[in-house]
């Protein structure tokens, strides 16, 4: 998808609505009006869209201070598109969480996770974040809990489908070790009573 640079799509705005004024007051609205339309257009999908775009690719090159500043240049999230909105929330999460700080990763998660998103694909995106976040942290029953959710949504994307696969199996993985932890842990309790028999005297 095509996405015009923020930085010319300020410069678009300005010239626009500013030459529109010029024309306006020189020749009349109509001639303005042209100028205005396109001004107010590329000014409203500024406001509706934010960066989201341009920062999801910045996200994937690793460039997390670039990401940030990105993100900032949108005006307000309560603005977005309700599917932008979500995932300026869960940009914001995914780098908390990439900078180790899991509390304000799950902050931001959660915010993502309030937004109504339109489609199952989206909320899965959402859950499988708090899932593997959970599992991070340690917290397997939050986990099980996302991933029942999961498992109730309707996912059509491969890539989505794939990433739940990978997360169930961790889940039962954690529950496997549990018990063989248990397991190894009460046998080494009984190992430890056991006395040695002494040897027989000759």
């Amino acid at each position: 998808m095509f996405v015009i640079n923020i930085y010319l799509r300020f410069a678009l705005i300005a010239l626009l609505l500013i030459g529109g004024v010029i024309l306006a007051a020189q020749f009349g609205f109509w001639y303005a009006f042209p100028f205005f339309l396109i001004g107010v257009v590329l000014l409203v999908g500024y406001v509706m869209l934010g960066t989201i775009q341009s920062a999801a690719k910045l996200m994937q090159t690793g460039d997390y201070e670039a990401t940030k500043k990105r993100l900032n240049l949108t005006l307000t999230p309560s603005l977005l598109y309700v599917t932008n909105r979500a995932y300026f929330f869960m940009i914001k999460g995914s780098i908390a969480m990439a900078e180790k700080n899991n509390d304000e990763g799950e902050v931001w998660l959660k915010k993502a996770q309030e937004v109504k998103v339109p489609t199952d694909n989206e909320k899965a995106m959402i859950e499988l974040q708090l899932a593997n976040l959970a599992a991070t942290k340690g917290k397997w029953k939050q986990a099980k809990l996302h991933m029942k959710t999961l498992k109730s949504l309707k996912v059509t994307e491969q890539t989505v489908k794939d990433q739940i696969k990978q997360l169930d199996m961790a889940v039962q993985n954690s529950g496997q070790l549990k018990t063989a932890n248990r397991m190894g842990g009460g046998m080494a309790m009984r190992g430890g009573k056991s006395k040695r028999k002494r040897p027989k005297m000759r």
